[in-house]
């Protein structure tokens, strides 16, 4: 039947890559691998364990190969992926059991493997909990990659199908992800998954368009079929009328046309159309010179948020004082006189290093456990290093520090107390470091926002990173696929905790960032703008956009926003707010 004769389909799923794409569906189901059963005997069991181990050393080196070219192809964040990947197989509990079930059961490995794998991913998808939900996929990705292994298959890609196809799948591992061919891959459509899965990471960072959790999508198609998706909106039409291709061919052309005017106006100073500057840094990961050249050629006013983990996380082993300080000096000098906020280690939760587990014992909440100040206050040696090395290179330009998950003063003292150590230490040895360095903290515990008033006279600075804020304040995880649509910036209690963080850091006299999602989203942006908040700090790439709205708006105009929202009962009723402020600048710009 011809497709224009059959009723189109409007699916709604989460956007979670921006664009547009229209196409012929291929259809990716994921299925379990059919698994052979049968007994060892005594004398093929050194055999079998070398078989397994031969499976391991096989699966680590693709892993690490993967890794290898993600990073040279798309980054170093997109990289750190595979790290996770690389620590299943260093798993002790994992090899060990599946050790076990083989000695006590005889079967050949790849079922023992198997039963152990399942027992896990049954464990950790129980819990709810973005990072063992993310362990558990994790765990699925790595450990088929061991089966294929030791069943001697090849592995399953999709780089190899004829002409441009729009994939639709039930789930799409990592791996899948960077396997792709991105000149034939024109969006991606999956029934599970979150705007914070690893594979939406990969599309955004390729810039496919993605919508995910579409629920039951692929039972629903047949290969073959056309569809349209709409990774801003989270939409996707099966069979789509003339009319509507139509339609979507127009919104293409405004948003590309926009786009480019955005592209077109990076150059020009960040001022609102009543003359008051906003100020708009990068978020970086490490230093990759593509990213920093990315911060500098979106005009950049320097890096609001560096992220240390990087150089913790891409080595078995910790870094030295030294190498830490020639990474930081690197950025410092490389960013030519502009503000660089370096964030202490926010080591913990999803973020761990290779080859140093113990430093990480399994928690039941890893999120809400030992990670950021908490682990650098426990191991006081690490963090003085990264201190030291901070200090240091805050002599050859202008750089911030900034404490991550500060609960309350307590640990803001303890953590100033180490610093005045190492500064005492590099006095005495005649190192040189900025003596004036400003030191803030990030507020993005509920506790933090609430004692801000305590807080600022003790900070040089605040930066709200309002993802975990959000989070926590509303006690929603934001990868769960089930709650993901209760994670709302715009509800009146984020609204009254930001605007209560930003009223009390002004009254100790000192200015407000914000380095979160919110901050790089123009939708948000003039709330943050008429709260108060001073600075915005995103990934470069959200510059452009930021910008083009910033000089497109009023700051007095933000201001009435925000009264009007803050007289308003609900998430929903604010966003319609603010959509309507976004639309009305940007048709008149």
């Amino acid at each position: 039947m011809d497709a224009r004769n059959t009723p189109e389909i409007i699916i709604h799923g989460i956007a979670a890559s921006p664009g547009i794409a229209h196409g012929q569906i291929l259809l990716h189901i994921q299925s379990d691998l059919e698994l052979p059963e049968y007994q060892i005997s005594p004398e093929q069991r050194a055999e079998e364990m070398e078989r397994f181990d031969r499976a391991l050393v096989a699966t680590r080196q693709q892993i690490q190969q993967i890794r290898n070219e993600v990073e040279k192809n798309l980054g170093t964040d997109e990289a750190r992926i595979f790290d996770a990947h690389l620590l299943v197989l260093e798993d002790v509990a994992l090899i060990g059991e599946t050790e076990r079930e083989f000695e006590t059961s005889s079967k050949n490995i790849e079922w023992c493997f198997n039963n152990v794998v399942q027992r896990y991913i049954k464990a950790f998808s129980e819990i709810d909990d973005e990072y063992l939900g993310e362990r558990a996929g994790d765990i699925r990705d790595v450990a088929q990659r061991v089966l294929q292994n030791l069943l001697g298959r090849a592995q399953q890609t999709l780089n190899n199908f004829p002409g441009n196809r729009v994939v639709v799948a039930n789930d799409v591992s990592p791996s899948d992800a960077v396997g792709m061919d991105r000149d034939k891959v024109l969006a991606i459509v999956t029934d599970s998954g979150s705007r914070t899965s690893h594979a939406v990471i990969v599309a955004r960072t390729m810039r496919v368009p993605a919508v995910v959790a579409t629920r039951d999508l692929t039972k629903r198609i047949v290969e073959g079929d056309s569809v349209l998706v709409d990774g801003y909106e989270g939409t996707v039409i099966i069979n789509p009328s003339d009319k509507t291709l139509y339609r979507y061919g127009k919104i293409q052309v405004t948003r590309k046309s926009v786009e480019q005017r955005m592209l077109d106006a990076v150059s020009l100073p960040s001022v609102t159309q009543d003359g008051v500057e906003v100020i708009l840094r990068a978020n970086i990961e490490g230093i990759n010179s593509a990213e920093l050249d990315m911060a500098r050629r979106y005009s950049a006013q320097g890096v609001g948020l560096y992220r240390t983990e990087f150089l913790y996380m891409q080595e078995s082993r910790m870094p030295s004082e030294e190498e830490q300080y020639r990474a930081y000096k690197a950025v410092v000098e490389n960013m030519a006189g502009e503000i660089v906020t370096i964030r202490t280690l926010d080591l913990g939760g999803d973020k761990l290093m290779n080859g140093k587990s113990g430093l990480f014992p399994m928690e039941a909440n890893p999120f809400l456990g030992m990670r950021a100040i908490r682990f650098c206050l426990e191991h006081k040696e690490i963090f003085k290093n990264q201190l030291r090395a901070i200090l240091r290179a805050s002599a050859h330009g202008r750089v911030l520090l900034m404490y991550p998950m500060i609960s309350g003063t307590g640990e803001l003292d303890d953590a100033n107390k180490l610093l005045d150590e190492c500064r005492a230490e590099l006095r005495e040895k005649g190192v040189a470091f900025d003596e004036k360095m400003p030191v803030g903290t990030m507020i993005e515990v509920p506790s933090a926002a609430t004692t801000a008033d305590i807080l600022a006279p003790k900070a040089d600075f605040f930066s709200i990173g309002t993802n975990d804020l959000i989070q926590y304040l509303l006690a929603i995880d934001r990868s769960n696929e089930r709650i993901a649509h209760l994670y709302k910036p715009a509800h009146p209690s984020v609204l009254r905790m930001l605007s209560y963080v930003v009223e009390q850091a002004h009254k100790a006299k000192i200015k407000v960032s914000v380095c979160g999602e919110m901050a790089g989203d123009p939708l948000y942006v003039p709330l943050l703008l008429g709260i108060g908040v001073d600075e915005l700090s995103m990934a470069s790439s959200l510059i452009p956009a930021v910008k083009y709205l910033v000089r497109a708006m009023k700051m007095s105009d933000a201001k009435k926003l925000v009264h009007e929202a803050s007289k308003m009962d609900n998430a929903a009723k604010i966003t319609a707010l603010c959509n309507a402020f976004y639309n009305a600048r940007m048709a008149e710009a």
